[in-house]
């Protein structure tokens, strides 16, 4: 249990030190909105403006991590 409870702690503050907006109530209503708006094939701006030009050229880049780091670079950071 002790074990657990630090690997817990530990996926808390490496993901803190990525991304410090973490923790804020405003930036979850961001992630909630861009998910939401992602299911009805609407894209944000500030999502589309965080993709790098590496990543658009890559044929297979939307694997899960990936979306997952857009998402968390444009509300979190």
């Amino acid at each position: 249990m002790k074990g657990f409870l630090f690997f817990l702690f530990g996926i808390f503050i490496g993901s803190w030190i990525s991304w410090p907006g973490i923790t804020s109530r405003e930036n979850w209503v961001c992630f909630k909105r861009i998910i939401n708006d992602s299911q009805k094939d609407k894209l944000s701006l500030r999502a589309a403006l965080s993709v790098s030009p590496k990543f658009l050229l890559e044929p297979d880049s939307m694997d899960y991590p990936s979306k997952l780091r857009i998402v968390g670079d444009a509300c979190f950071r």
